[in-house]
């Protein structure tokens, strides 16, 4: 069986993210402040709309997670089918729509008086772009964690991302529309052309490369490149926050306000893929892997996104930035729910 299916746990740029996402918050703040005339050259250095330093970050951050995914694995989904299709039910339909509202609700109404009234709609695009596209690599290390079924993980995911190649820009457009934002057509497909599609196509054919010279030299290669995804992901950040420093040093209080509708809504989702696969029949160890897949982003293609349809210096780059912050301790919370309550999980309903 692919050794993929056999996930190290958290490695150490994985398991203290949130401290090196802390860090790079200190280090392009900064840098932003001491060195202006750089970034602003890196700023510029643009094709149609795409900031060439990033865009290479973005590739180096995704290909070597989509290395990982296995689509020859999509026969495996008819196995669960309950519980692939509350994920999907989960990802595509229930955690857009719920984070749109939670965005709506809380940027627009709640915290407005808290937050700077130019920003208040790109925080909602930045929300909206962080939902509208399920995890992938991520998601096979908090698999392991909680003992999920490694098939059923490959599988979901693969699925997912075939999804996201033709649904990600018509939902996101539509969501955008809903909030009454408007929606640059043309950037949108492009980020989606250039973040998804062309990535997955030379992830996977680097992938056929690497397996044509056996499974020691794939995971071997996926060794050597696996740390590259979080150093370019850290890169990325120093950017932005090099750009943002001056907005978040007079109002810091934004990104403690911007986290909390993203923490609803993971808590939400999860709990409502957990408790829908036990009221199906799935089996514990499908139902960890659903829950944490219906709740988790895709978090470097949403600050990728955002970045191309709205910029460094917007509140929607930042909105994305903030899901990176509270990513990995919010899904470890996750993962020790679901261990701790297999006990309720597997109780007879009524008993």
């Amino acid at each position: 069986m692919n050794k993929l299916l056999n996930v190290a746990p958290l490695n150490v740029f994985e398991r203290y993210l949130t401290v090196w996402v802390f860090l790079c918050i200190i280090a392009g703040i900064l840098l932003g402040q001491f060195a202006p005339n750089l970034f602003q050259i890196i700023g510029n250095m643009e094709f149609a709309q795409v900031n060439l330093p990033v865009g290479l970050l973005i590739w180096v951050m995704i290909i070597p997670m989509l290395i990982k995914v296995d689509f020859s694995a999509l026969h495996e989904v008819r196995k669960h089918i309950k519980g692939i299709g509350v994920t999907l039910f989960v990802n595509w339909l229930v955690k857009p729509f719920s984070m749109a509202f939670l965005g709506w609700l809380f940027i627009r109404h709640w915290f407005a008086p808290l937050l700077p009234p130019d920003q208040l709609d790109s925080y909602i695009a930045g929300l909206i772009l962080l939902a509208a596209a399920p995890c992938t690599a991520m998601v096979f290390v908090w698999s392991r964690l909680t003992g999920g079924d490694p098939l059923f993980t490959l599988s979901q995911v693969a699925l997912n991302d075939s999804i996201m190649v033709v649904a990600f820009a018509p939902l996101v457009a539509f969501l955008l529309g809903l909030s009454a934002i408007t929606v640059p057509w043309d950037t949108l497909l492009t980020s989606v052309v250039l973040y998804i599609i062309i990535p997955v196509i030379i992830a996977q054919l680097l992938r056929k490369s690497l397996l044509s010279q056996g499974t020691q030299a794939f995971d071997l290669a996926l060794a050597k490149i696996g740390p590259w995804s979080i150093t370019a992901l850290l890169a990325t950040l120093v950017l932005l926050f090099a750009f943002q420093g001056e907005a978040i040093l007079k109002q810091p209080l934004v990104i403690g306000l911007l986290a909390i509708p993203i923490l609803v809504q993971v808590l939400f989702n999860s709990a409502l893929a957990y408790y829908l696969n036990r009221a199906v029949g799935e089996k514990h160890n499908i139902a960890c892997p659903s829950a944490l897949i219906g709740a988790s982003n895709f978090f470097e293609l949403a600050v990728a996104a955002a970045i191309s349809l709205f910029g460094f210096n917007s509140g929607a780059a930042l909105a994305t930035v903030v899901g990176v912050l509270i990513e990995v301790p919010v899904m470890l919370l996750v993962v020790y729910i679901v261990n701790n309550s297999e006990a309720w999980y597997n109780r007879e309903v009524g008993t």
